[in-house]
């Protein structure tokens, strides 16, 4: 069977079957990838709005941001990620930036800005690499595992299977309609990965969906249809460049440690996001290091100058990418069908937003804890190589702080080494890392940022 000349040329720009995949695989990876952060384009806004920023002004500058990024990962890198305002730093903008520390918001976005272009300035040298083959073998295992649960746990939290409590969670009520249509698409989408559905979990968001219409709770419908299919977008040109240089300079000594925060954070936290994905997409070279290339990293960090930009938080590599992996993307042809959906979603996005949490919960909960299958490497390893990523995996289950579990984590294995007197293992970079990992954690423990 002959295929046509689009496909054919899609093969060869994105390098589709060197990869082992298909272009029918890779544009379902990226429906799936986008039925997987859909929700982000009404969670954003949500945040963002407590720093005094109005909704719909921030649902196009949320859907432009994705796009311009996650069109640089697609085009330039080649990678099946995507990426979006990220859900950590628009909270820390909003919540402690603007409204606790009461800086104005166009020097927040100025904060960001920054913090962007020393991200970027760092991903084009080869330092991000060498950090990156640095990490050892035990950190990458716990950065897999860490982030796996840390995904299962917001599936848990977002479905309201798990729920708040005074000692830390408890199971959802079984009277609850939320926490039933949750564990309604948790059943389907691992009926369907087991029997390898094509789609599978994009069939489960869409089912959830539907019957979700129907359901109530609090004498509402879960999901309701939105009054227009189609609303014409809007963007708000006040929100273009939104900086104050002159406000930033003029309290450097108090911006300064913010912008150190994020510019370590989200390095550390968009590394780590790239890393398993790249690794679970299996998408390495013949002696094992990742494909992860200048291109991904430079993509990554241009991502937040341009999103500051366009009048938004960070950007940063979605972790939701990894549902797209595990429905078989290895290429950016997924990534280009995420950001072809969120362009289409400025004229569409009041039925995309319809998407309830407890559609998307039940996905995020079974990529988390496929992850987790990774600690069958370290089963048989020495103590540290498992004792290090089951900590990491802790600290991340119960305080849902990937941050703090990586820093934490680096912290513990460098000491295990030392006291097993395993010298050689403690090379330059890894004292480097602890000691930037120290540094991070005197940050936080100064300005509070990140505890949370």
């Amino acid at each position: 069977m002959t295929s046509s000349p689009l496909s054919s040329w899609l093969d060869r720009r994105f390098k589709i079957g060197q990869r082992g995949s298909t272009v029918q695989r890779e544009i379902l990876a990226g429906l799936t990838t986008f039925g997987a952060m859909a929700y982000i384009m009404a969670v954003n806004p949500a945040i963002m709005a407590k720093a005094g920023l109005a909704s719909h002004d921030m649902i196009m500058t949320t859907i432009a941001a994705a796009v311009c990024g996650t069109l640089l990962m697609a085009l330039f890198a080649n990678m099946p990620i995507a990426l979006a305002p990220a859900m950590s730093s628009n909270a820390i903008f909003a919540q402690i930036v603007v409204n606790q520390m009461h800086v104005d918001v166009r020097t927040a976005f100025t904060i960001v800005l920054l913090g962007g272009i020393a991200f970027t300035a760092l991903s084009v040298t080869k330092l991000r690499h060498k950090i990156i083959q640095a990490f050892p073998e035990p950190i990458v295992l716990g950065i897999q595992v860490a982030i796996g649960i840390f995904i299962a746990r917001i599936g848990m939290v977002t479905g309201n299977l798990a729920v708040a409590a005074p000692d830390g969670f408890h199971f959802g009520s079984l009277s609850d309609p939320s926490a039933l249509l949750t564990l309604l698409g948790l059943f389907l989408a691992g009926i369907f990965i087991v029997l390898r559905i094509p789609a599978g979990m994009l069939i489960a968001i869409l089912a959830v969906t539907l019957v979700s219409l129907f359901v109530h709770k609090d004498g509402h419908p879960v999901a309701s249809l939105p009054r227009h299919v189609v609303d014409w977008p809007h963007y708000p040109t006040h929100l273009l460049f939104p900086f104050n240089f002159s406000d930033f300079f003029s309290h450097l000594e108090l911006l300064l440690p913010i912008t150190l925060y994020f510019l370590i954070s989200d390095f550390f936290d968009a590394t780590g996001t790239m890393y398993s994905v790249a690794n679970r997409a299996r998408l390495t070279k013949p002696d094992g290091t990742t494909l992860l290339g200048r291109a991904a990293f430079a993509a990554d960090g241009s991502a937040s100058i341009i999103g500051s930009a366009l009048g938004t938080s960070t950007v940063s590599a979605y972790v939701e990418s990894l549902v797209g992996v595990e429905a078989g993307g290895r290429t950016g042809l997924t990534a280009l069908i995420v950001a072809l959906l969120f362009a289409a979603s400025s004229v569409l996005w009041p039925l995309i937003v319809m998407i309830p949490p407890e559609a998307t919960a039940p996905v995020l909960i079974l990529v988390g804890l496929s992850m987790l299958s990774a600690l069958g490497q370290a089963a048989n390893g020495s103590q540290e190589a498992l004792l290090t990523p089951t900590f990491m995996l802790l600290i991340t289950v119960l305080t849902g702080n990937f941050m703090i579990s990586l820093a934490l984590g680096l912290l513990f294995y460098s000491l295990m080494l030392l006291v097993t007197r395993q010298f050689v293992r403690l090379t330059p970079m890894v004292l480097g890392l602890d000691a930037v990992f120290l540094f991070y954690l005197f940050l936080i423990s100064q300005t509070g940022l990140g505890q949370g």
